[in-house]
């Protein structure tokens, strides 16, 4: 598709020059006026205007307080004869792209048209990312209705806004990351990364590298600085799923992290200071862990200040053909096939059956429903 430019000035040469100039590669509109430019925007929609900054009635600034409020925001590059320090930052102030003085350099301007374009192309598909990321970890993407969900849901919802570092119960296959996903997401910080890392995946000293990075030559293979999750997360959310398989050394870290807000790496003895929300999920009753004398207690009171328990799909019984209807259309939409229906008399049986590996299970049954 042609990229779609609009010239707006005054000047009648200058309109046409940048016409001829551009109309061989680009579907190029042109306006003598800021209002004219306005009658345009509410017809047509652009990637990208050219606009002079000083002209009769509405100026140039009028014109980038227009785009910005369009559904489809097109960037601006200005252009003026009075190209002072002052001009250019308040342009940019407005929302400008760039800053172009006259007489224009058609060779600039055709690179920062260029740069522009890539730059609204960038920002349309981290804005589509963002959409299908807040759908996909967002409460619409827990699937079922059940009242042991719902609880599970608005206890979400009443945390997710607050830095409280929350701690999430439940068996296996159960949706624990999903809902440290919601959390995230219906955050604040949405917008900063949410890194999980399933503690019970990787040895004790690999794990505390993973976690807090490491500094170059701090053990044998450590031939360059790494940073580690938490100070990748800096501002967002660290979910560390399995908690209760982190070794003492691990929990001594945690328990000083969640205390000072701070790390070191391996090999270091400076902190990082760091603005991470901790989300810790487990499988195991940590207090009976607690009492064993195998997990700190210290640790697990910091830890849970908000508990969260994800139910059991035995205990959510009304859930299971929701369940299964979409993870039977999500399996025939990858594989190109028409939706299976599953008859009464089964239904009834896969409801009535105690699903011990819970969603999981649930999950890799429908994958596995000849097609």
């Amino acid at each position: 598709m042609i990229p779609s430019v609009l010239i707006v000035d005054d000047e009648k040469h200058t309109r046409e020059g940048l016409l001829l100039a551009f109309e061989e590669n680009y579907d190029v509109s042109v306006a003598a006026s800021a209002d004219e430019a306005f009658n345009l925007l509410e017809s047509h929609e652009f990637d990208v205007i050219i606009t002079d900054l000083r002209m009769p009635g509405k100026s140039g600034l009028r014109v980038i307080d227009k785009a910005l409020t369009l559904p489809s925001k097109p960037v601006v590059i200005m252009m003026t004869a009075y190209g002072n320090i002052d001009s250019a930052v308040e342009a940019m102030k407005r929302g400008a792209f760039d800053f172009l003085t006259k007489p224009v350099n058609l060779e600039k301007l055709e690179i920062l048209v260029q740069r522009a374009l890539k730059s609204r192309t960038l920002e349309v598909e981290v804005q589509q990312l963002h959409e299908r990321l807040d759908k996909k970890f967002s409460f619409e993407g827990i699937v079922g209705h059940s009242a042991r969900l719902n609880e599970v849901i608005e206890r979400v919802k009443l945390v997710a806004p607050s830095r409280a570092t929350v701690l999430i119960e439940g068996e296996t296959g159960t949706g624990k990351e999903l809902i440290a996903q919601a959390i995230h997401q219906a955050s604040p910080r949405a917008r900063a990364p949410f890194l999980a890392v399933h503690c019970a995946a990787l040895p004790a000293t690999l794990l505390e590298s993973e976690l807090f990075g490491h500094e170059k030559g701090a053990f044998t293979g450590a031939t360059e600085r790494r940073v580690g999750r938490f100070e990748a997360a800096d501002g967002g959310t660290i979910f560390l799923d399995e908690i209760g398989e982190v070794s003492p050394s691990t929990q001594v870290k945690l328990l000083r992290f969640l205390e000072t807000r701070a790390v070191e790496r391996i090999g270091s003895q400076k902190g990082v200071q760091l603005d991470v929300r901790l989300v810790a999920a487990t499988n195991r009753n940590l207090e009976q862990m607690v009492a064993q004398g195998t997990f700190r207690e210290d640790l697990f009171f910091r830890l849970n200040v908000v508990r969260i328990t994800t139910p059991p799909l035995r205990e959510r019984g009304d859930d299971i053909p929701v369940l299964l209807e979409h993870f039977i259309a999500e399996f025939s939409k990858e594989n190109n096939s028409p939706p299976l229906t599953i008859e009464p008399g089964a239904l009834k049986h896969l409801t009535a059956y105690a699903w011990p590996g819970n969603i999981r299970e649930l999950r890799n049954f429908a994958a596995e429903v000849p097609r």
